[in-house]
């Protein structure tokens, strides 16, 4: 665990079936590439949980970070889900704080969210 990977966003769809304590999880890897955002949709029905992983270090595509994820929080199927934002490359010199990109995400505003 103590080498560097080179990560590369996803470009299309991975699925994984991972078992903890005696639970199991499905978990959808979507890429947030612009062709393949409108079929998100096609996998919102039965989701419990959301991984939102948006890159710290963008300050040019926050906003688009924040629209795509106010657009998918519109979703009735996604409605109970549980939202968790995984702020991604908080290790860059650049990045925003984690309080920047609550702000900049609208974050705040989710909590009455019905």
């Amino acid at each position: 665990l103590s080498s560097a990977v080179p990560a590369s966003p996803p470009t299309g769809f991975n699925v994984e079936t991972v078992e903890y304590k005696n639970i199991c999880f499905t978990v959808w890897d979507v890429g947030g590439q612009d062709k393949i955002r409108p079929l998100w949709r096609h996998y919102f029905q039965n989701t419990q949980g959301l991984i939102f992983v948006v890159d710290s270090n963008d300050r040019e595509r926050v906003q688009e970070s924040a629209e795509e994820l106010q657009k998918m929080l519109q979703e009735d199927e996604l409605r109970d889900a549980v939202l968790l934002v995984f702020a991604n490359k908080q290790d860059m010199p650049n990045a925003m704080a984690v309080s920047e990109l609550t702000d900049k995400l609208g974050l705040q505003t989710l909590r009455s969210r019905t």
